[in-house]
Protein backbone atom coordinates (compact mmCIF):
# COMPACT_ATOMS: atom_id res chain seq x y z
CA UNK A 1 0.00 0.00 0.00
CA UNK A 2 1.21 3.29 -1.19
CA UNK A 3 2.12 6.26 1.84
CA UNK A 4 3.05 9.43 1.73
CA UNK A 5 4.92 12.20 3.59
CA UNK A 6 3.32 15.46 4.30
CA UNK A 7 5.07 17.54 1.24
CA UNK A 8 3.72 14.60 -1.21
CA UNK A 9 0.70 14.73 0.05
CA UNK A 10 0.44 18.47 0.20
CA UNK A 11 1.34 18.46 -3.21
CA UNK A 12 -0.61 16.12 -4.88
CA UNK A 13 -3.58 17.27 -3.15
CA UNK A 14 -2.68 20.99 -4.14
CA UNK A 15 -2.91 22.68 -0.55
CA UNK A 16 0.83 23.63 1.71
CA UNK A 17 1.94 21.78 4.08
CA UNK A 18 0.92 23.74 7.29
CA UNK A 19 -2.56 23.24 5.62
CA UNK A 20 -2.29 19.17 6.07
CA UNK A 21 -1.34 20.19 9.68
CA UNK A 22 -4.00 22.52 10.15
CA UNK A 23 -6.24 19.86 8.88
CA UNK A 24 -4.91 17.15 11.31
CA UNK A 25 -5.27 19.83 14.34
CA UNK A 26 -8.94 20.27 13.29
CA UNK A 27 -9.79 16.62 13.14
CA UNK A 28 -10.56 16.58 9.62
CA UNK A 29 -7.67 14.23 8.24
CA UNK A 30 -6.20 11.49 11.10
CA UNK A 31 -3.03 12.22 12.26
CA UNK A 32 -0.73 9.35 10.33
CA UNK A 33 1.62 6.92 12.00
CA UNK A 34 5.08 8.12 12.04
CA UNK A 35 7.86 6.46 10.43
CA UNK A 36 10.71 5.17 12.26
CA UNK A 37 12.55 8.23 10.94
CA UNK A 38 9.83 10.20 12.58
CA UNK A 39 8.03 10.98 9.03
CA UNK A 40 4.39 11.28 8.86
CA UNK A 41 3.48 8.01 6.77
CA UNK A 42 -0.13 9.34 5.36
CA UNK A 43 -2.20 6.95 3.37
CA UNK A 44 -3.01 7.29 -0.17
CA UNK A 45 -6.77 8.23 0.30
CA UNK A 46 -5.78 10.95 2.51
CA UNK A 47 -5.49 13.11 -0.88
CA UNK A 48 -8.95 12.75 -1.78
CA UNK A 49 -10.49 13.42 1.76
CA UNK A 50 -8.04 17.09 1.24
CA UNK A 51 -9.80 17.31 -2.03
CA UNK A 52 -13.12 16.85 -0.85
CA UNK A 53 -12.60 19.52 1.89
CA UNK A 54 -11.21 21.87 -0.30
CA UNK A 55 -13.99 21.71 -2.46
CA UNK A 56 -16.83 22.13 -0.21
CA UNK A 57 -15.12 25.11 1.35
CA UNK A 58 -14.97 26.68 -2.34
CA UNK A 59 -18.86 26.16 -2.13
CA UNK A 60 -18.77 28.17 1.10
CA UNK A 61 -19.22 25.16 3.62
CA UNK A 62 -17.06 26.32 7.42
CA UNK A 63 -14.50 23.58 8.59
CA UNK A 64 -17.71 22.58 11.35
CA UNK A 65 -20.12 21.77 8.46
CA UNK A 66 -17.02 20.20 6.66
CA UNK A 67 -16.94 17.99 9.37
CA UNK A 68 -20.36 16.64 9.42
CA UNK A 69 -20.35 16.40 5.76
CA UNK A 70 -17.29 13.95 6.42
CA UNK A 71 -19.11 11.96 8.68
CA UNK A 72 -22.49 11.43 6.77
CA UNK A 73 -19.97 10.92 3.67
CA UNK A 74 -18.50 8.02 5.24
CA UNK A 75 -22.10 6.41 6.81
CA UNK A 76 -23.56 4.31 3.48
CA UNK A 77 -27.10 3.79 4.86
CA UNK A 78 -27.54 7.46 6.03
CA UNK A 79 -30.32 9.22 3.68
CA UNK A 80 -29.19 11.94 1.48
CA UNK A 81 -31.92 13.96 2.61
CA UNK A 82 -29.49 15.08 5.58
CA UNK A 83 -26.52 16.00 2.81
CA UNK A 84 -29.04 17.92 0.86
CA UNK A 85 -30.28 19.85 4.62
CA UNK A 86 -27.09 20.99 4.70
CA UNK A 87 -26.53 22.00 1.57
CA UNK A 88 -29.84 23.77 1.28
CA UNK A 89 -28.49 25.61 4.55
CA UNK A 90 -25.61 26.87 3.01
CA UNK A 91 -27.67 28.49 0.26
CA UNK A 92 -29.95 30.25 2.19
CA UNK A 93 -26.71 31.56 4.09
CA UNK A 94 -24.75 32.67 0.39
CA UNK A 95 -28.75 34.08 -0.41
CA UNK A 96 -28.19 36.19 2.97
CA UNK A 97 -24.64 37.26 2.22
CA UNK A 98 -25.68 38.38 -1.49
CA UNK A 99 -28.63 40.38 -0.18
CA UNK A 100 -26.09 42.04 2.66
CA UNK A 101 -23.20 42.96 -0.25
CA UNK A 102 -25.87 44.57 -2.34
CA UNK A 103 -27.20 46.60 0.13
CA UNK A 104 -23.75 47.80 0.79
CA UNK A 105 -22.85 48.42 -2.77
CA UNK A 106 -26.10 50.21 -3.04
CA UNK A 107 -24.82 52.67 -0.06
CA UNK A 108 -21.63 53.32 -1.33
CA UNK A 109 -23.18 54.00 -4.93
CA UNK A 110 -25.50 56.88 -2.78
CA UNK A 111 -22.49 57.90 -1.43
CA UNK A 112 -20.15 58.17 -4.65
CA UNK A 113 -22.30 59.98 -6.21
CA UNK A 114 -22.93 62.43 -3.60
CA UNK A 115 -19.02 63.18 -3.86
CA UNK A 116 -17.51 65.92 -5.80
CA UNK A 117 -13.76 65.65 -7.48
CA UNK A 118 -13.03 68.92 -5.99
CA UNK A 119 -14.28 69.20 -2.54
CA UNK A 120 -11.68 69.03 0.11
CA UNK A 121 -11.82 65.66 2.20
CA UNK A 122 -12.93 67.52 5.08
CA UNK A 123 -15.96 68.14 3.21
CA UNK A 124 -15.97 64.77 1.71
CA UNK A 125 -19.90 63.30 2.10
CA UNK A 126 -18.07 59.55 1.96
CA UNK A 127 -15.96 60.12 4.94
CA UNK A 128 -18.54 62.40 6.78
CA UNK A 129 -21.04 59.16 6.14
CA UNK A 130 -18.53 56.88 7.82
CA UNK A 131 -17.97 58.90 10.54
CA UNK A 132 -21.59 59.28 12.01
CA UNK A 133 -22.92 57.15 15.25
CA UNK A 134 -25.75 55.05 14.80
CA UNK A 135 -25.73 54.39 11.36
Amino acid sequence: MESLTIGQLAQRAGVGVETVRFYEREGLISEPPRRPSGYRDYPLETVARIVFIRRAKKLGFTLKEVNELLKLRVRPRRSCALVKQSADAKIADIDGKIAALRGMRGALRKLTKACEDRIPTTECPILASLGQQGS
